[in-house]
């Protein structure tokens, strides 16, 4: 295993293509998020799936007063205002989103719409020889200095952004790097882009536009917008950010030409998850995102529920009358310790009545965030280094448990995410879950068979008689630590690191058990990539069943595994497993035991050379982290029903992700990954092959679980260049199941997302997907 301050792989992209650290950062709901990228296809199209639609108490213009500060929580003061620098965060976008041009903005679907106060039109004009898309610019758009927003913007931005000039500090970068040039139009307000090769996610580029004072220079673009912006260009401007009293204030901008904002300013206020519910009590805030336990109290406090008879967290009744009198003839020193431990529980109660009633001031406005919870399994090294055990891991979860554990308690829907690429209700979204398999406790313990993972093998070998040499018979290929799996190459271009040592084959010494001869071995996972391959073209066929096992099918040129495969269909293994994957018939299985039935405990832990399978698991510590927990000890029980052995490890907050999750410094983990209209250009750098640099390090850019295939980087590649938004969308499912198929990463649920705001508050919420438009924000007309 690995250790804190020994990181393996290297996070940083590999070059221009990499698009932004799509960040995973902890936050205080006990969950790893990021702030939401931009846009999608606009194709009519839809997909079948409905998302639960936002929550923001929606109410025309005329409704809204005129005037009035909204107090809207954020959990950080923003460390930079440049939204493409590596250290921005959500308050950042927050920022960026109401006093910068964005060219797209995204509907509640998550689709990108031309934002009409900056564009009249933009379209893809030529596509040979080379792409040429067109903007034509809103002639009332311009900076709050009074210049015309144009062509000069955009090239500013673009040479910044291209990565051809390592001065500028930036994160975020792709597709900026296939412009080839940008020119002015027409007219002034007419700019041409050129593309050097097609690049489908075009409407991500230019949101947020930046004046060409910041990203002019090298100089201005890395210093010039970290706590200032001096020009904007939207509904609101930047007053200030106050850092000693953790508060960033937008006001209304006098040059916006389009609909005036409703409300004189806006007070950005960083609180933390754990404090909100105190500083909405004390009501210092109008609007704040929460955690399940805030919403709870303020469904409590609406119910009337909570009048000071209990305290926080405790069925301790308040002490009757007269209770705080000592008994005749008792300890006088005790007596005073107890009556000083009653005053004060009177006091907490009495204090936590008195927020409860405040809370009543308060609504609950709910929907599903557009970010998912994934269950990490780290490939890198270890038992996960095997693909069998990390798919006998997914096929032990329960996903529809955990989903109903997270989402039902709040009256949401609970589904199961199928796509790690998109989220219910978008075009993209399709679920490919069927190339892994659902929850099959039989099929997971063959899986760990198979990979050499039996009851006994947990047991120390007896110690060598006199005179034998300890070892001596050791089967070839059972090393590895934590009993790692015998030293096969991976196949189909799976990479697993380490994975480069020559096959073990079928020739052991006497008295060997072999579980999978290596051709059965390939031939499980070329038919497990054969069923990521056919998952479309299943669903294609009315009528026909969706069948999640493997089946025979022509593979594609370029796909992984070439060896093992045959023409003829291989059988079906016991069990229901894919073809090829476990012992032929006839082959010796060690310690033969009845499959747990599901629920059940299993009859012992696995091992394999006197090595206990146990994996670690590590999660957050922190007091808002709660949730995730609860979750991860969920998994660690369904673990544990088929033999694995889980350590829970628990970190502070702060170092989780950095010190653990980039690092590597795990087995299992959570966190979580944001919906993004834009999965072939965001998802790419999640998912990519990782590849060894010079200095013998691994570029692993965002694949913290270190798993990934040339394949699934080639359909990347292919559907970020292909025009036909459909067949863009066609690409990404078959890279999806193949996602899937390599298990390692088992998205588990949407995430909620809850939101207190004064009953007033209109037009603000729970957004889910759609872009706030803080134009109308507002609060109620008396």
């Amino acid at each position: 295993m690995s250790h804190v301050g020994a990181p393996r792989g290297r996070t940083c992209s590999r070059g221009p293509r990499s698009r932004t650290l799509r960040s995973a950062v902890l936050l205080t709901t006990g969950v790893l998020a990021v702030s939401v990228l931009s846009g999608c296809s606009s194709s009519e199209e839809e997909s079948d799936a409905k998302a639960v639609p936002q929550d923001i108490a929606p109410a025309g213009r005329d409704k809204v007063a005129d005037g009035g500060t909204l107090r809207w929580a954020v959990d950080t003061m923003p460390t930079t205002l440049n939204a493409f620098q590596a250290d921005a965060d959500a308050t950042t976008a927050r920022v960026a989103q109401a006093v910068l041009p964005s060219l797209f903005t995204l509907d509640e679907r998550g689709r990108p719409q031309r934002n009409a106060d900056y564009l009249e039109s933009a379209e893809v004009v030529e596509r040979e020889p080379k792409q040429v898309v067109l903007y034509k610019l809103n002639q009332q758009a311009v900076w709050s200095d009074g210049r015309e927003i144009g062509a000069p913007d955009f090239v500013a931005q673009w040479q910044a952004l291209s990565g051809r000039n390592s001065a500028y500090w930036t994160a975020r970068n792709a597709g900026y790097e296939r412009i080839e040039k940008i020119e002015r139009g027409a007219g002034d307000l007419e700019v041409r882009v050129t593309f050097n090769k097609p690049y489908a996610d075009w409407r991500a580029l230019f949101s947020p536009l930046y004046p060409k004072d910041v990203m002019g220079t090298p100089a201005a673009f890395n210093d010039g917008a970290r706590a200032k912006l001096a020009v904007t260009a939207g509904p609101f401007q930047l007053k200030g950010v106050d850092a000693r009293g953790g508060t960033t204030t937008l006001v209304r901008n006098p040059r916006w030409w389009g609909q005036p904002a409703k409300l004189d300013a806006i007070v950005l206020r960083a609180v933390p998850r754990s404090g909100r519910a105190t500083a909405l009590a004390t009501g210092a805030l109008d609007l704040a995102e929460i955690d399940r336990a805030t919403a709870d109290r303020i469904a409590r406090a609406a119910k009337g529920a909570a009048k000071g008879a209990h305290g926080p967290g405790t069925g301790t009744a308040a002490p009757a009358p007269g209770a705080a009198a000592p008994a005749p003839g008792s300890d006088p020193v005790k007596a005073r310790l107890e009556q000083a431990a009653r005053l004060k529980n009177q006091q907490v109660i009495a204090a936590y009545a008195a927020e409860q009633k405040a809370l009543r001031g308060y609504v609950v406005r709910k929907s599903l965030e557009p970010a998912y919870t994934q269950l990490a399994l780290n490939g890198e090294n270890g038992p996960l280094s095997d693909d069998r055990v990390r798919r006998a891991v997914a096929r032990a979860l329960d996903r529809q448990e955990l989903a109903d554990a997270v989402l039902k308690p709040l009256g949401l829907p609970a589904h199961p995410v199928g796509s790690h690429l998109a989220l219910v209700g978008q075009q993209a979204y399709a679920d490919s879950s069927g190339a892994l398999g659902g929850q099959d406790t039989e099929e997971a313990q063959e899986l760990l068979a198979d990979a050499g993972w039996t009851r006994g093998g947990a047991r120390k070998p007896a110690a060598p008689k006199d005179g034998a040499k300890a070892g001596a018979q050791a089967s070839p290929g059972t090393g590895g630590k934590n009993g790692g799996k015998a030293d096969v190459p991976s196949d189909e271009g799976l990479y697993i690191v380490g994975d480069d040592k020559p096959a073990i084959g079928n020739d052991g010494p006497a008295g060997t058990h072999v579980l999978a001869p290596a051709h059965a071995a390939a031939a499980q996972v070329v038919a497990l990539h054969r069923q990521a391959e056919s998952q479309a073209q299943q669903e294609r066929h009315a009528g026909r069943p969706a069948d999640h096992r493997a089946h025979q099918g022509e593979r594609p040129s370029g796909a992984l595994g070439e060896a093992g495969t045959g023409a003829a269909e291989q059988p079906k293994a016991q069990g229901g497993g894919a073809p090829g994957a476990y012992a032929p018939r006839g082959t010796a299985v060690p310690a033969p035991a009845a499959p747990a039935a599901a629920g059940d405990v299993a009859a012992g832990p696995l091992g394999k050379d006197g090595e206990p399978l146990t994996l670690r698991f590590v999660l957050p510590a922190g007091q808002d982290s709660e949730p995730l927990r609860t979750v991860g000890d969920k998994i660690s029980r369904m673990l544990g029903r088929i033999g694995i052995g889980t350590e829970i490890v628990k970190v502070p907050d702060d170092s989780y992700f950095k010190d653990h999750i980039a690092s590597g410094d795990y087995d299992l983990a959570l966190y979580s990954w944001p919906g993004t209209a834009f999965p072939a250009t965001d998802g790419r750098p999640i998912y990519a092959k990782p590849q060894p640099a010079a200095d013998g390090s691994l570029l692993v850019e965002q694949n913290y679980t270190r798993v990934g295939t040339d394949h699934i980087d080639q359909l990347f590649d292919q559907a970020a260049a292909e025009l036909d938004e459909k067949a863009a969308r066609d690409l990404l499912k078959q890279a999806d199941a193949r996602i899937w198929a390599a298990a390692g990463s088992i998205p588990l649920y949407q995430r909620p997302q809850l939101v207190a705001a004064k009953p007033e508050v209109l037009n603000a919420g729970a957004f889910g997907f759609a872009s706030p438009r803080y134009e109308n924000i507002g609060f109620a007309r008396k």
